[in-house]
C-alpha cells in the first residue's frame, strides 16, 4: 500500500493505517524527541504527544512537504513544548536509546556517544533544536527555517555555530 494510500485510509479514521504510515519513520522521531528533550522521560512524553498530534492533526498534512519532514516538525514541536512544561525537572541522563551505526568496537562507541550527547547538552536550546533537525531528522535549512519561523541564514548561523561548539567540545585540548 502507498503512503498516500494510508493517508487516505487514515483520514478515514483507520488507525492500523496509522501505524503503518508512522512505522518507517518511528527512529527517527524518536532521536528528534530525545535530543532536543534531553530526557528519557520527557523524550516518551513528547514521542507519545506527537503521535497523538499526528493523528489529531493528519487533516492539516497539505502533501506540501514530505510525510517525514512534518512528522520531524511536529516531534520538535511536542518536544519544545515537553521542555517548557517541564523546565525545572531537566536532568542529565544517560540512558537514551540512540540511533548509532555500529562502531568498530562496543566500547568506543559509547565512549563516543557519551560525548557527543554531553557535547549536544551543552548547546543552546536554538542551536541544538536546528542542529537535531539537520543531522538527526535531515531537514533542510529552508524547513528548519519555516519550522523555527526564522530566516533561512539564522539557520545557517545556529547550525554553523553550533558545529563549531560541538568540534570545540569534542576536540580534546593539549595543554
Amino acid at each position: 500500500m502507498t503512503e498516500a494510500d494510508l493517508l487516505d485510509l487514515c483520514r478515514q479514521g483507520d488507525a492500523r493505517a496509522f501505524a503503518q504510515l508512522v512505522e518507517p519513520h518511528r527512529l527517527k522521531v524518536w532521536a528528534v524527541c530525545s535530543r532536543i528533550t534531553r530526557n528519557q522521560q520527557d523524550a516518551e512524553d513528547a514521542f507519545q504527544d506527537t503521535l497523538v498530534a499526528a493523528w489529531q492533526n493528519l487533516h492539516k498534512f497539505r502533501g506540501d512537504s514530505q510525510l517525514s519532514t512534518w512528522l520531524h516538525r511536529v516531534a520538535a514541536n511536542a518536544s519544545l513544548a515537553v521542555i517548557r512544561r517541564r523546565k525545572d525537572v531537566l536532568s542529565d541522563q544517560d540512558d537514551f536509546l540512540d540511533v548509532v551505526d555500529p562502531a568498530p568496537s562496543v566500547a568506543d562507541r559509547v565512549t563516543t556517544v557519551a560525548a557527543v550527547r554531553a557535547a549536544i547538552d551543552t548547546l543552546p536550546d536554538d542551536f541544538r533544536e536546528a542542529i537535531v533537525l539537520r543531522e538527526i531528522a535531515g531537514m533542510t535549512y529552508q524547513e528548519i527555517a519555516d519550522h523555527q519561523r526564522i530566516p533561512v541564514q539564522t539557520v545557517r548561523s545556529r547550525i554553523s555555530r553550533a558545529r563549531a561548539r560541538l568540534v570545540a567540545e569534542l576536540t580534546p585540548s593539549i595543554s
